[in-house]
């Protein structure tokens, strides 16, 4: 065994290890990228959801709200000619999602992860909308923002459509990482 098949090992270790903490810095970087080929009507799905499910049902109800304010926080310092915040969504989201438990039938839960990420991005997506609502509440053009709901909608049905496929994913990924620090 050479220094060579040491420095792969330490490497395949660290990234293990690591492996939550990688992958949570890409969800800056998809909300940023915003990758049209993914959108439906112009509205991409909520990105945080996917990795805060996986994340919250592991680590639980306190790590989740702990973690939806980071991203929160995150996302908000990206768009900050924004006076809207994404916080009070991802905390609750992360405080519901961490209060989820396991299950073995992973057919039933594939299901239910887009279920459930459906009903976080409804949620996260009406917090936002209210406080536009609210914001603009003594306005006159308040209709205006009705169409919002579409974006609403559209947005639950792509985080909904993707969930399966990407927390199950990320979900794997966590346990193995836990599973080898133990």
């Amino acid at each position: 065994m050479g220094p060579n098949f040491e420095s792969k090992y330490l490497m395949n270790k660290f990234f293990t290890k690591q492996s939550s903490i990688i992958s949570f810095i890409f969800i800056p970087i998809i909300f940023l990228w915003h990758p049209n080929w993914l959108g439906f009507l112009g509205v991409q799905p909520y990105w945080p959801l996917f990795w805060l499910l996986p994340w919250s049902m592991i680590n639980g109800s306190i790590n989740g709200l702990i973690f939806g304010l980071f991203l929160g926080l995150i996302l908000d310092s990206l768009t900050l000619d924004n006076t809207f915040t994404q916080i009070p969504g991802l905390m609750f989201c992360g405080f519901l999602f961490g209060r989820i438990k396991l299950h073995s039938d992973n057919l039933v839960g594939h299901f239910r992860y887009g279920l459930i990420c459906s009903f976080g991005s409804f949620l996260c997506g009406t917090v936002y909308y209210l406080q536009i609502l609210f914001r603009n509440f003594l306005d006159s053009n308040s209709l205006m923002f009705i169409p919002s709901i579409k974006n609403i909608l559209a947005e639950v049905f792509l985080t909904g459509f993707f969930a399966p496929f990407i927390c199950s994913q990320l979900l794997r990924m966590f346990k193995f990482s836990r599973r080898k620090l133990q």
